[in-house]
């Protein structure tokens, strides 16, 4: 079948836009521009029922200054990543808008982000520019990839309620760090090192079945869509063999 030229160019212009699309959804020095919304509630922050899977630590992380994301969401893997996010509306909204992160899934007329209140009021200027930005509902915004910081906090491993001790693990990462995403992780032996590939279940959860016995160690894999310069973090602390769900453990590392 003939393909035209005008149809040619046409395919060659999308391929090109969604190149851009992928692209920008990593690039720490691309700023996009988009919409944003959010989501009132009693007490301004988050949401503990987000599709991450960080239940209550996803409210109050990073002091409330979360978001849903549609597009950015990308089938969890961008659970935890951090978004310098700006409305550009001069009567109401500040230079410096607000870093928020990322802890559900969710989209609404047109929007890249559905901030939380006390996320979307910290991009206004005053008290009263954030009345008037809140009674907006929609604004037009700037946003771009940033790094997670949580200074003295280590990555941390959260044990799902789900889990079933010790046919069935699962787990969620708390503080996420630094500007890369989390795609993939390994359990292994600390005796035997034989190392398991874990499935992501759910946004930032990773579930095994069964999961390795004994102490076990994590390996996560940090990367930014670049493969040399993809980076294997190990922690220090192993997750004892009794491990309970329910259960917290510090990682002992930080990554930049």
């Amino acid at each position: 079948m003939a393909i035209s030229l005008q149809n040619l160019l046409h395919l060659s212009i999308c391929l090109l836009l969604l190149r851009s699309v992928a692209n920008a959804q990593n690039c720490s020095d691309c700023i996009v521009h988009s919409r944003a919304s959010y989501y009132p509630n009693s007490d301004e922050n988050g949401t503990d029922h987000g599709a991450c899977g960080f239940g209550t630590f996803g409210a109050t992380v990073n002091r409330g200054d979360v978001s849903t994301a549609s597009d950015l969401y990308r089938n969890g893997v961008g659970c935890g990543a951090c978004y310098q996010v700006k409305c550009t509306n001069s009567n109401y909204c500040s230079d410096n808008g607000v870093t928020v992160v990322i802890t559900d899934q969710g989209s609404g007329d047109n929007t890249d982000f559905i901030l939380s209140e006390h996320a979307f009021s910290k991009m206004a200027q005053t008290t009263d520019a954030a009345a008037s930005l809140r009674s907006l509902g929609v604004v037009d915004i700037e946003y771009q990839r940033v790094s997670c910081s949580y200074p003295g906090q280590n990555i941390t491993i959260k044990i799902d309620e789900s889990s079933s001790y010790p046919s069935y693990l699962a787990f969620a990462i708390y503080y996420q760090q630094g500007e890369k995403d989390i795609t993939a992780v390994q359990l292994c032996e600390t005796q035997s090192f034989t190392c398991k590939l874990l499935q992501r279940d759910h946004g930032a959860v990773w579930t095994s079945t069964p999961p390795p016995s004994g102490p076990l160690s994590i390996r996560m894999l940090f990367s930014d869509g670049d493969e040399a310069d993809d980076t294997w973090v190990v922690p220090v602390n192993n997750i004892p063999q009794d491990w309970q769900r329910g259960a917290i453990y510090d990682s002992g590392v930080q990554v930049n």
